[in-house]
C-alpha cells in the first residue's frame, strides 16, 4: 500500500540571506498561510506588489512552502513511527533511497546513536510492517530501531526566522 504525500520539495539547504522584509513576510505566513498579500503589506508597510513578488522568490528558492498542517492521527492514519536507522557504511545511499518513498515524511542523516532517522506515515500497523520490512532489506542496513507514536502532542511549523544569536 502506498500513500501519496510527496511534497515537490527537496534536500534543504544553508538559505541566502534575508532580509527583514523577506522575515516579516516568512512570519506573517507562519502564522496564518491564507493570510492576504494586502494585510500583509500593509502590517510590514510595504506595497502589496513587493509581498507578491518576494513571496514568489521565496517559493522559487525553497525557502517557503506554503502547506495545510495536520495531524496525521487524527485523519485516521494509525501509524506513524520514527525509524532509527544504522548503516554499515555512508548513510545517504540508504537516506536518499527512502526518501524516494512515499511513506517519508521526514529524512536526515544524524550524528550520535542512529545514522538516520526517518519519520514515516503509514496507513496501519500492518503496512508500518511492510516499511520497516523494506527499510530492513536495503542494502547498507545493519540495524533498525522503531518508535511507535502513541499520541502527537506537539507539532509546530512556526518557530521564527530568526536564529539565535541574531535575537540575543
Amino acid at each position: 500500500m502506498s500513500i501519496s504525500l510527496r511534497q515537490p520539495r527537496g534536500p534543504v539547504t544553508r538559505p541566502r540571506s534575508l532580509d527583514e522584509i523577506d522575515r516579516a513576510i516568512i512570519e506573517a505566513l507562519q502564522k496564518n498561510g491564507r493570510e492576504p498579500f494586502r494585510r500583509v503589506a500593509a502590517r510590514i508597510g510595504v506595497a502589496e506588489a513587493t509581498v507578491r513578488s518576494r513571496y514568489q522568490r521565496l517559493v522559487r528558492d525553497e525557502i517557503l512552502q506554503v502547506t495545510g498542517v495536520t495531524n496525521p492521527l487524527g485523519l485516521g492514519f494509525d501509524a506513524m513511527a520514527l525509524l532509527g536507522i544504522n548503516t554499515t557504511g555512508a548513510p545517504d545511499p540508504v537516506a536518499d533511497e527512502i526518501t524516494s518513498w512515499d511513506e517519508s515524511t521526514y529524512v536526515v542523516v544524524a550524528a550520535g546513536r542512529y545514522d538516520v532517522l526517518v519519520e514515516v506515515l503509514c496507513a496501519d500497523r500492518h503496512h508500518l510492517l511492510e516499511v520497516t520490512n523494506r527499510v530492513r532489506a536495503l542494502p547498507g542496513v545493519s540495524s533498525t530501531e522503531t518508535f511507535l507514536y502513541l499520541q502527537l502532542a506537539k507539532q509546530v511549523f512556526a518557530w521564527g526566522t530568526r536564529l539565535a544569536e541574531e535575537i540575543a
